[in-house]
Formats: C-alpha cells, structure tokens, sequence
C-alpha cells in the first residue's frame, strides 16, 4: 500500500511531466500567431553559432575577456505565415524584447544586434559588420527584413554614426536610420533596454519604440512608411543577430515576445482541403490544422502524454482512495470493538460452570488459600479461558 508521501510526489511528478509537454505560451487563430518568453530555455528555439543561453538569457556573441570576432544567432522553430493567398493579405506584427549591450573593455566597441524575419531558418551570417546576418561572400543569398542596433560605424554600408537603429530589407545599408540619443538611450550603456517593433500593413508604416523602462514610449524613435508585402511572403523564420570583430562586446536578450494580426477570421465550416488552412501552434482558438512539422511533433508528444499519464494517475488516485478506505475502516473497528468491551463487561458464570471448570472444587486445583476460603484454578470450554475462583467458607460473601 502506498503511503500519502509516496502518493503526492507521484502526484508532483505528473504535474512536471504536464507542464514539460506544454509549450511557452503560443496562440494561433485563423494563422495569426503569438507566443512569449519572459526567460528563455531551448524549447522552440534554435541558436547557430556562438550563440547560447545562460540563467534564462540568450547571449549572442562569446562571453571573453580578449577581444574576438564572433556571430550568433537565436531562431524560433516554427515558421510563421506572413501571407495569405487566398484573400491576397498580408499580416502585420508586433514585437517587443529586451537586450543589453555591455562590454568589459570601456575602448572595445561593436558590432551590435538585430531583429530580422527571414526565409531562412538557417540564417547565421559573418562577424563584424555583417551583424551575424548576412555572409561576407554571399550579400544577396537572402531575402530578409530587419532591425539593426548598431554600435560601430562601417563605411561600407554607409552607417551614419557608431549609434544608431536602422531598417534593413535585404540589404545592410538601411533605408533609414535614427540615433537613439535623441530620446537619451545610449545603446552602449550596459542597460536593460525594451524595443518594440510594429508593423501596419493596412497603413505601410514600420515603428521602433526604445524605452529603460517597460512602459513604452508615445512616440517612436524610427518611423518608416514602406510596404513589406513584396518582403514577407509565404512563411519565415524570427529571430535575433549580433556579432563582434576584435571586440569583447557582448549582446544579451532576456525576454521576447511576437505577434502576427489582419489575417481574416477563418471560415467556420469544415474546410475539406487541408491546405486552405492556416496555424501554427499547439493552443487555437479555432478548429485549425497545424501546418508545421514541429508543431505536429510537438502535439504528437502531448497526445503521448496524456496517454501515459492519464491512466498512471487514475491508478494513483485508486491507490489513494484505497489507502484511505482502509485507514477508515481500521479506525471504525477499533472503535466498536472498544465500545463492545465498554457495554458488555464482565461474564457471569453459573455455579455448575464454575464446579465443571474447577474439576468439582479438587485439591489438585487449589493454588492458593486464604482467611475466608480457597482459590482453585478454572479452565473453561472455549480455549485459553482461565481465571481463578475463590470458594467462600461464608455463605454471604456467595
């Protein structure tokens, strides 16, 4: 029989083995997508390079005391869909993470970090200049949109200054630039900075917001009005870049978060082709099919759990009734065999009971004498039954 300690921490390991099944707060209806990560772990993620993830934060470049030239990137798994064919629309989106620069030599300086949407999920480009974004010989292999936030300026990509944020869309020369001092956030400060990201495709406007705080700012330290539906077709890939170049810079993320809108909502009739359907997550909030091998895994692996741990703790449940059943039933026989001990009380014997038990009062039988009579030894009937009975000499003592 199992104990109640036994029991509950089978009960804690099922609660463990729930919440590994579960993926890190991801939503999708109609092919719009969220998810969010207040720290981060390794699951639903990718990282290339010198990438890696310590105590729940993502650092991007090597963690040295030596100058080095170094790239990393962070990918989230799943593809998102930024395009529907059928209704010819193109989603819009909204990010929001926080990072820190921050480097031991206060003289090393560079290269930065960058927010990028990708077709492809291998994306790990060159250190320096290149951001961990782009190859050094392959500029044009990839068709990307990104964010920079660029700490050293290079000539090549004609940078304005050492401190700036820039929209990019295929290309390392932005399309448009602005230095965060202007709003007073210095990008090489070491401190926990907030960027959002947000794209209107209704309006064909792009907005970075930058903030000390969580609260964000009334208005954005880059605007640009440009049109990304020729950029986000189909699905891609989200993540972050950075890179180093003789530099002991490093480039940390500790949380993110991300969302897809303006797909319409989806028809509520079963839809007979599969391939008419949009999502891309374990959790929706309409019958949807998951596109994505990752997400179809990742479903197949909670299917599987459920399946095991479903049975294991209907068993651990049975066990602890059982256990407790019986508990209960022990106390109530203890209880009623004391109140039957407490009612009856002693037994009454007849005087022929006594002379049979006693062989008739025989001298044999005698084991001890006193003033007033002799006690003789009795054995009944049923067996282990003796007791000593004393034979009065006076009648009135009975």
């Amino acid at each position: 029989m199992a104990s109640p300690s036994q029991i509950q921490q089978f009960c804690i390991f099922l609660l463990i083995l729930f919440n590994l099944k579960d993926p890190p707060l991801v939503l999708a209806s109609s092919g719009n997508v969220s998810f969010e990560f207040p720290s981060f772990n390794l699951r639903n993620l990718t990282l290339l390079g010198d990438s890696y993830l310590r105590r729940g934060v993502i650092g991007l470049t090597r963690d040295v005391t030596v100058p080095s030239s170094s790239s990393g990137t962070l990918i989230y798994d799943s593809p998102i869909p930024f395009s529907d064919q059928e209704s010819n629309t193109t989603a819009s989106f909204s990010t929001r993470f926080s990072f820190s620069i921050l480097d031991v030599n206060e003289n090393s300086y560079g290269d930065g970090l960058s927010f990028f949407l990708s077709q492809d999920n291998q994306t790990l480009g060159s250190p320096g200049g290149y951001l961990g974004l782009v190859n050094s010989s392959q500029l044009t292999r990839n068709r990307f949109v990104a964010v920079e936030f660029d700490t050293r300026l290079d000539a090549r990509f004609n940078d304005p200054n050492d401190h700036h944020v820039g929209l990019d869309i295929g290309s390392l020369n932005s399309i448009k630039t602005a230095d965060p001092m202007s709003q007073d956030i210095d990008l090489k400060s070491g401190d926990l900075i907030t960027a959002w990201i947000d794209y209107e495709n209704d309006l064909r406007v792009l907005n970075v917001y930058m903030s000390y705080s969580s609260l964000k700012p009334g208005q954005p330290l880059l605007n640009v009005d440009v049109d990304l539906s020729e950029y986000l077709k189909g699905d891609m890939y989200v993540g972050f870049s950075g890179s180093t170049e003789g530099s002991t810079e490093l480039h940390l993320v500790t949380n993110w978060s991300f969302r897809t809108s303006g797909f319409p909502p989806a028809n509520p009739n079963p839809n007979p082709n599969p391939h008419n359907v949009s999502g891309s997550s374990v959790t929706v909030t309409t019958p949807v099919i998951p596109v994505s091998n990752a997400a179809s895994k990742r479903h197949k692996s909670l299917v599987l759990g459920l399946g095991i741990a479903g049975p294991a703790f209907f068993c651990a449940s049975l066990m602890a009734f059982g256990y407790i059943s019986v508990r209960k039933w022990q106390k109530i026989k203890r209880v009623k065999s004391l109140k039957a001990e407490l009612v009856t009380g002693p037994k009454e014997f007849s005087y022929k009971e006594l002379k049979l038990a006693t062989r008739g009062f025989h001298s044999s039988r005698i084991i001890g004498r006193g003033a007033f009579g002799n006690v003789y030894k009795a054995t009944f009937n049923f067996p282990g039954s003796i007791a000593a009975v004393k034979r009065s000499k006076h009648s009135h003592e009975g």
